[in-house]
């Protein structure tokens, strides 16, 4: 795989030396101007890029890509201009032309990359290095002629605060790097027992505490959600329980990701082109786990614990039945109506587990339903909560972690499609109707009484199907990383 060095440097743009030297355009009204970082360049080439961009066709518009060779004025051989849009530039829109333009010198196979974006303050630089970072990911581990190239970076910029800045995006993108791994991973290769070791060892790097629950432990402990759905596999169920303390820690926040390795509906079996993302369920356990390294990386003044309920569902003749009835831990009863319907019981074990722990904020996260991508398409994460201020507060931090969502309602008119006839909930409801929402409504049943709750579903979100854009690989993307990193940061100043 592409290893990816950064570093920043206060040197002009004029002098670095780099195979590509990345400046940014803004959308005029009579075509593309210099933007802010971009105007040693531009003297370098007495002030003709403008017109150059212009006589190539090139407008300013978010993420276009243009290319000018430098003819020997600059250090750099080439400029790669790329467009920043009208008006002033916010912090998403730097990621994303961090990473177009990075993204497109990478596929040219440049080694080097200097970056002179607009990065006046700390927050634009971590934006511009965060987005280069990710721009620069590539999967190629099943690629035969894969090469192990290595890409280093660097931030041109004088503001203030740039070196931690660039330490803060380091440690994000690492996250972010380790969930897209995590998801672009074959399901033969990512199991449940491979998962919980992995995760176990990024865990003691950044010493955090791990315990592994094996399908023994977990059938012994009641942990009927986890234990029904993995029950079908060759490859048993685990559940791995991590804990983040920090010694000025006031508060505790509980993250719980849904850990389901490969997904193919169980006995209720998905159609075949359904299956073929479905390596990317356990995007949420995948988001906790990075979250909990990057927070124990920022040393967050916050206690953390995160749940792994990680599970393979598959058909095999052991396989849990549409009609059987589970226990999930703490003893509330679940008819299975729908095999296919199985992340909230998997979750559901985690969320009844998570008393033990009291938490002041629990949080679980999810490629949950089908339903989310239909409501809020494939970039827009929905979230549900038993509280309005968690509500406003969670969707607020993923906006300043730089991830979209939106607040979802819980009505309670629906809750009635979720009784049973012989159980004490039924896992799905009789009507096909606002799924997203009836999934957050069984996931309330196993949350403890006066614990402040959100659910987030990111089915959508958590795998990207369609060309790269910005600094979004095709592939797994890392939803949630940095959504929940900032609520647990949000938990820790009292704001959340």
């Amino acid at each position: 795989m592409t290893t990816i060095s950064l570093d920043f440097s206060q040197q002009p743009a004029r002098s670095a030396t780099a195979d590509g030297l990345v400046i940014g355009v803004t959308e005029g009204p009579d075509g593309p101007l210099p933007a802010p970082g971009s105007q040693d360049a531009d003297a370098a080439l007495d002030g003709t890029l403008a017109a150059t961009l212009a006589a190539l066709g090139a407008t300013g518009k978010r993420e276009e890509v243009t290319r000018i060779a430098t003819a020997g004025r600059l250090a750099a051989p080439l400029i790669v201009a790329v467009g920043l849009g009208p008006g002033e530039e916010d912090l998403e829109t730097l990621r994303r032309a961090a990473g177009a333009a990075v993204r497109s010198l990478a596929a040219g196979h440049a080694a080097s990359i200097a970056i002179s974006l607009p990065c006046r303050d700390e927050a634009e630089t971590e934006a511009v290095a965060l987005g280069a970072l990710l721009g620069g990911y590539r999967f190629d581990r099943y690629r035969s002629s894969a090469n192990g190239a290595n890409l280093s970076l660097t931030v041109l910029t004088s503001a203030p605060g740039a070196e931690a800045a660039v330490r803060r995006a380091q440690v994000l993108a690492a996250a972010i790097t380790l969930v897209r791994d995590l998801v672009n991973t074959s399901p033969s290769h990512l199991y449940p027992e491979v998962f919980a070791t992995q995760a176990a060892e990024v865990a003691r790097a950044v010493g955090i505490e791990v315990e592994v629950l094996d399908d023994s432990a977990l059938a012994s402990g009641g942990y009927g959600g986890i234990t029904g759905v993995g029950q079908g596999s060759v490859h048993p169920p685990r559940l791995v329980r991590l804990s983040y303390r920090h010694p000025d820690a006031a508060k505790t926040v509980v993250f719980a990701g849904k850990g389901i390795t490969f997904d193919s509906g169980g006995l209720s079996l998905k159609p075949p082109k359904a299956m073929e993302a479905m390596k990317s369920d356990m995007g949420g356990a995948a988001a906790v786990l990075a979250a909990l390294q990057a927070i124990a990386a920022l040393r967050l003044p916050v206690n953390v614990v995160g749940y792994l309920p990680l599970a393979e569902n598959m058909p095999g003749g052991g396989a849990q039945r549409p009609s059987d009835v589970i226990t999930i831990f703490g003893g509330k009863t679940v008819e299975v109506l729908n095999t296919d319907a199985e992340g909230r019981l998997v979750l559901a074990d985690a969320l009844a587990r998570s008393e033990q722990d009291s938490p002041d904020l629990l949080v679980d996260v999810a490629t949950l339903t089908g339903a989310q991508v239909i409501a809020l398409g494939p970039r827009i994460s929905g979230v549900m909560a038993n509280d309005d201020k968690v509500l406003a507060g969670v969707v607020d931090a993923a906006r300043r972690g730089g991830e979209q969502a939106w607040p979802m309602p819980l009505p309670d008119e629906l809750r009635k499609g979720l009784d049973s006839a012989v159980a004490d909930i039924a896992n799905v409801a009789g009507e096909r109707v606002a799924g997203m929402l009836i999934a957050g409504l069984f996931l309330r049943e196993f949350v403890p009484d006066g614990v402040r709750w959100a659910h987030v579903d990111i089915a959508g979100p958590a795998f990207h199907e369609g060309e790269p854009y910005g600094y979004t690989a095709k592939g797994g993307t890392g939803a949630a990383t940095r959504m929940l990193v900032q609520i647990a940061a949000d938990v820790a100043d009292g704001r959340l």
